[in-house]
């Protein structure tokens, strides 16, 4: 049995689209597979995405099981029910391991720079030549993780690969034209349902070697400025209390633009050597909106290198 499975902190779309279209996948190709977390969803499996249904297996895996990662390839970040020296296959798009993967499993290890890991495994389903049986929910799923992933196709790390899966992949999946606003609008009712709740989900200990502020939590909404009028105050509080050198990402979809909120100099001087930033009561506003990922990597390049253990997902 192939386990597949991601990381040990949280699901968030991309990571729970490609677990279950992924395991899907294998079956329909005779390999049995089962799609398994520890962890749980975090906000961006929105209120209608949770009502196409619960496609993760409980079952725990069982010895000589093999694992399948996806949208993970620290593995200091796997989830723990994984045996290392059983996983034969890693599909990610965060850099920094793809060296240690490709001595791993050589080709198994399918590592680089694309939108969406969901696009990865959306491309697997092209290549078996199986699109025509994809369940919609699946279709749904992982046509929901590229305008996740891609910040609804406003990311420079958006591929022409990524905008191409989603055009196949919604008319598959029935979704609408306003299914993207609809999507980050839930998004966001969600975090602000229980904010703390949120923002601790989504919160990385950065290592130095990231060059980046050691806390650092992300949040994808459809309106930023709304969010920071009603929160900015409870946010910058509660990240306070984590620790002195902090960054929080919010990124606006309807804006397009990242609202990176980081009172302390010394959170401001590491990011201003990577990116013209100008400070205003703690706050810059980046446009376009970028990615943690992104930052990680301008991070990693201006120490020019790019350790496993230097690396969060």
């Amino acid at each position: 049995m192939k386990i597949i499975t991601s990381g040990a902190s949280y699901l968030d779309i991309d990571a729970y689209a490609c677990c279950i279209a992924y395991a899907e996948l294998l079956n329909l190709q005779g390999i049995p597979a089962r799609a398994v977390s520890s962890a749980k969803p975090n906000a961006s499996v929105s209120s209608t995405v949770r009502g196409w249904g619960n496609f993760l297996h409980d079952a725990a895996p069982m010895p000589g099981d093999e694992f399948v990662l996806v949208d993970v390839s620290d593995y200091h970040h796997f989830d723990p029910m994984v045996v290392l020296d059983q996983v034969v296959e890693v599909i990610d798009h965060h850099p920094g391991n793809e060296d240690y993967w490709a001595k791993k499993l050589g080709l198994a290890a399918d590592i680089r720079p694309i939108g969406a890991a969901a696009t990865q495994v959306f491309q697997r389903w092209l290549a078996a030549d199986l699109l025509h049986r994809i369940s919609q929910p699946s279709a749904a799923l992982l046509a929901t993780a590229i305008l996740d992933n891609t910040l609804n196709f406003t990311s420079q790390m958006t591929t022409p690969a990524d905008i191409d899966a989603y055009a196949d992949l919604a008319p598959r999946a029935k979704l609408t034209k306003d299914w993207p606003e609809q999507y980050f609008l839930e998004c966001q009712a969600s975090i602000e349902s229980d904010l703390v709740g949120a923002l601790a989900v989504d919160l990385k200990r950065m290592k130095p070697e990231s060059n980046l502020p050691q806390i650092f939590a992300q949040m994808t909404v459809w309106d930023a400025d709304a969010l920071l009028q009603k929160h900015r105050t409870t946010m910058s509080h509660w990240m306070a209390k984590q620790g002195e050198d902090w960054l929080l990402n919010l990124i606006s979809i309807r804006d397009r633009k990242s609202c990176l909120l980081a009172p302390a100099d010394v959170s401001q001087q590491k990011l201003n050597q990577l990116l013209p930033l100008d400070w205003q009561a703690g706050m810059a506003v980046l446009k376009p909106s970028i990615l943690r990922k992104e930052l990680l990597k301008l991070g990693l390049g201006a120490a020019g290198q790019g350790a496993p253990n230097s690396i969060v997902q």
